[in-house]
């Protein structure tokens, strides 16, 4: 077939009614329908927090009744990331081949399971493998979810809804602390004799983090698939379903109650006869050019944001640090003089004390440092179409990582500990970096592409969250001059990807008139 054989089945297929994908989405618009999918996404996002991080406040609190020694609190630390590490690219896979919505729920289902019965563990190993699998069985979900949203709304409204979701997951663990400070508290201890375990608060805390996974799972049942996951797999009548349920939904309290207007989709994309069919074939277009560039950039970013590294030990730091103002302990110490003071890993408690505690103070520390990341978040949006995300990565892993390096050098509790919030503000890249895969990424690739990308962090993670774990006790400064120069370093890395604001998709060109219809024009 020639070019100009191909241009006039094109315009044909314009003139019948068919337009580009992206044009039918914006022409479902936003509305109703999107802000109740921003809204499950979210509480989706906080469910799956609940459980791949609630190590973070299940270890100390546990550490009273299992006895850990700051070895073993190291390793269940590792675990859910060893477990998000394995079960990522599975679910990418299954999520790119089988669909969003069917696999985010089978996901949520198998995590509320395996995380509910954790709370019964009856030593720290069983604790591990059953936290191991939970996360293994979880980590799909926030790949999954954050790539139906960006497919279920207007391009122009992607960034947006996916800054706020971030926004909402960088406040988990604040919200997760919340739950805890009432609950941690309680003194109430009910033997189990089968078991030979006591039911106290923390294994209630674990059934309260389970919750929202199930919960989700329900919610989820009444929300659509991703059209683009349909209509890339070809089946267009099954993406026109789904894109004026989105519309009519999208209009439910407006004034415009007309079906949506579309009789077809040009197919801009391979139909599914074409696709690759198996794991090999799948993961092949990843690893060959072009897109073999962005997956090694993004995967160094990921890798070289290790703020969740820090994340993880920060309830017990944030408790440190306020026990030090509370003795009146001298101000003219760092970070790392706080947590030399009472020594930097999470502390070996008194077994015989059930349940162990930790300082409401602290807690509500937790909780403002996640506000203050998540309203960060939602600042940056505001800047996003003027400075773009590649410059906004670049902007703040610069400040970031510099304050985390001379956070040390300030002999000063106060302003030491101010520039370790800085470095953890940090944290929002992640959302960046996310809406910069779902960019760069296509649909049929996008969830795996995410979930190896994120692989690559977990991996580092794993190692890091130990190596951190040694060097807070045996060298404190070195360990965050690594790790800050580390994360300040990803402002050369991510100068490699391409300016996010000359890749503006513009709208399709008018589609040329037929004779037919110019005449019938001219007689109108």
């Amino acid at each position: 077939m020639s070019s100009n054989d191909k241009d006039e089945n094109s315009t044909l297929q314009y003139s019948d009614g068919k337009i580009p994908f992206e044009e039918a989405i914006n022409k479902a618009g936003f509305g109703l329908y999107s802000y109740l999918l921003v809204a499950l996404t979210g509480f989706l996002i906080i469910a799956f927090a609940a459980i791949a991080y609630s190590t973070t406040l299940i270890i100390p609190t546990s550490a009273c009744e299992l006895g850990t020694t700051s070895g073993q609190q190291g390793l269940l630390a590792a675990a859910p990331i060893v477990g998000a590490l394995l079960g990522s690219p599975v679910w990418g896979y299954i999520g790119d081949t089988r669909g969003r919505r069917n696999t985010i729920i089978i996901s949520l289902l198998c995590g509320f399971v395996f995380n509910a019965i954790a709370s019964l563990s009856v030593n720290w190993i069983m604790l591990l493998i059953l936290q191991f699998v939970a996360t293994a069985l979880a980590s799909g979900q926030y790949s999954l979810s954050m790539s139906m949203l960006s497919e279920s709304v207007p391009m122009a409204k992607r960034n947006l809804v996916v800054m706020l979701v971030t926004s909402i997951f960088i406040l988990a663990q604040g919200i997760m602390a919340v739950i805890a400070i009432p609950v941690i508290p309680l003194s109430y201890s009910y033997y189990i004799e089968g078991l030979g375990i006591y039911w106290n608060s923390w294994r209630t805390l674990m059934l309260l983090f389970s919750a929202p996974s199930a919960i989700s799972a329900f919610f989820l049942l009444f929300i659509s698939e991703s059209p683009k996951f349909a209509y890339s797999k070809g089946n267009e009548e099954e993406a026109l379903a789904i894109l004026r349920r989105i519309h009519r939904i999208n209009n439910r309290f407006s004034k415009n109650k007309e079906e949506l207007q579309v009789k077809g989709l040009l197919m801009e994309e391979r139909p599914e006869n074409d696709k690759p069919k198996s794991a090999k074939e799948q993961f092949a277009p990843l690893v060959r050019a072009p897109l073999l560039k962005y997956m090694i950039i993004m995967t160094m970013l990921f890798v070289f944001q290790q703020i969740g590294s820090l994340i993880v030990w920060f309830p017990t730091i944030a408790n440190q640090f306020m026990e030090t103002i509370e003795n009146d302990s001298p101000m003219n110490q760092t970070v790392c003089d706080v947590l030399r003071s009472h020594g930097a890993s999470p502390p070996v408690v008194d077994p015989d004390v059930v349940p162990c505690s930790l300082n409401n103070t602290a807690m509500l520390i937790v909780l403002a440092v996640g506000a203050m990341q998540s309203f960060l978040s939602l600042v940056l949006n505001f800047f996003l179409n003027t400075v773009g995300r590649r410059n906004m990565v670049i902007i703040i892993t610069a400040v970031c990582g510099l304050s985390g390096v001379i956070m040390n050098l300030v002999p000063n509790t106060i302003a030491s500990a101010a520039l370790f919030l800085v470095l953890l503000m940090g944290l929002v890249v992640l959302g960046l970096y996310t809406a910069i895969a779902v960019a760069l990424f296509p649909t049929n690739l996008r969830v795996l592409a995410l979930g190896l990308t994120l692989t690559g962090a977990r991996v580092g993670t794993i190692a890091f969250v130990q190596i951190l774990n040694y060097l807070l006790v045996n060298n404190c400064e070195a360990g965050f001059y690594v790790f800050a120069s580390m994360f300040g370093s990803s402002a050369i890395v991510a100068s490699f990807l391409p300016d996010d604001r000359r890749l503006v998709q513009k709208p399709p060109p008018e589609p040329k008139k037929t004779e037919e219809q110019t005449a019938d024009a001219t007689q109108l």
